[in-house]
Parts: C-alpha cells; structure tokens; sequence
C-alpha cells in the first residue's frame, strides 16, 4: 500500500452469483463497479469484497428473522454454493480478500472490524447491491464507528429506482461523502 491511500479501502458488497442475477439483468450496469475495483487497484487501494452466506443447516438464522428465515426453509445461500460466489465480471485478485456476512450489515458477523483494524483503515469507499439493503445498513454501522465514508453512487444498485434516489441524495449525505465512480476516480488522480 502506498502513503497517500494506505488508510483507505474499497468494499465490493454483496457482488455474488445470486444476488448479481436479480439486479443487474444487463451486464452493463456492472461497468461503475469494474471501473472503482480497477481504479482502486491502480492507486493501490485494498479491495475488499464482502458476500452474504451460510453454514450448512443455517445455525446463523433465527426463525424470527424475517429476512433469512425464508432462505433455510427453502434451501440456498451456503457457503459452498455458486450462489455465494463473488460475480466473475468483479472476480478477486488471488491477494484480495473476501469477507462472509451473516446479516445485512457487512460487519455483522464477519471479521471485516478486526481486519479493518489491523489494516488501520480508516476511509471506506462503499459499493455494493442493493443500496437500501447492504449499502445503508453497512454505512451506518461505519458511521457509528466513525469511519470517513464516501459511496460510489453510481456502484450501488436497488430494486426500486426511488429508494435508491432518496437514499444518495437525502439520507446518505448526512453520513458520507456520495460520488460517482467517474468523480472519486478524477480525485485519485
């Protein structure tokens, strides 16, 4: 890692086989997530990519979580599964890290704090799908562990057009600083 950028990091959420196929129908939508992932490696900024899985038989999931309980009922979403995979058009370098989450939050469940820490990352560029789900409940985790935040607005991804507006727009700016991709990479440079 170089001076300028060594307390920076970029998280690449929730970009997995699954979850990819229900957002991004065209490929195209990938391109902001290639283009920070790239710029990032460029500038020697840690590219850290966070997925949602689990155990076989679901010890992590209560029934009386409404949003996990249905996946061990139905089946799906171990750790072993294509499913879980990080999307191969964002396929990780082979040092590059990739962090399980059992809940929503990037940070519940995972070790994503500790290596954080001992990485002594203190600036976190956020992505990931969806942004009314892993993106909102990831930044403010961070904010209440006061981390310098900015989302690539532009590398977030949301079922509901609307939602993901109001969120980069009116709520996230209260916690972060919100870019596009194009606008963090010109700040790079």
């Amino acid at each position: 890692m170089n001076n300028l950028n060594d307390k920076t990091a970029l998280l690449v959420m929730d970009l997995q086989k699954g979850i990819v196929s229900r957002y991004a129908e065209e490929e195209a939508v990938l391109l902001p997530f290639q283009k920070a992932i790239e710029a990032a490696r460029q500038h020697d900024i840690p590219v850290i990519f966070v997925r949602v899985a689990f155990s076989k038989g679901y010890p992590e999931i209560n029934p009386k979580n409404k949003m996990f309980s249905a996946i061990s009922k139905s089946g799906g979403m171990t750790i072993t599964e294509s499913a879980t995979q990080i999307h191969e058009s964002v396929k990780p370098e082979p040092s590059e890290l990739v962090v399980t989450k059992y809940r929503v939050s990037a940070f519940a469940g995972s070790n994503l704090e500790v290596i954080l820490r001992s990485w002594q990352i203190d600036k976190l560029i956020i992505s990931g799908i969806s942004t009314s789900g892993v993106v909102l409940s990831t930044l403010r985790e961070a904010a209440d562990k006061d981390y310098d935040l900015t989302v690539l607005s532009d590398a977030c991804l949301d079922a509901d057009p609307e939602v993901h507006r109001v969120l980069t727009e009116k709520v996230f700016p209260r916690q972060a600083n919100v870019l596009t991709v194009e606008n963090w990479i010109s700040g790079l440079e």
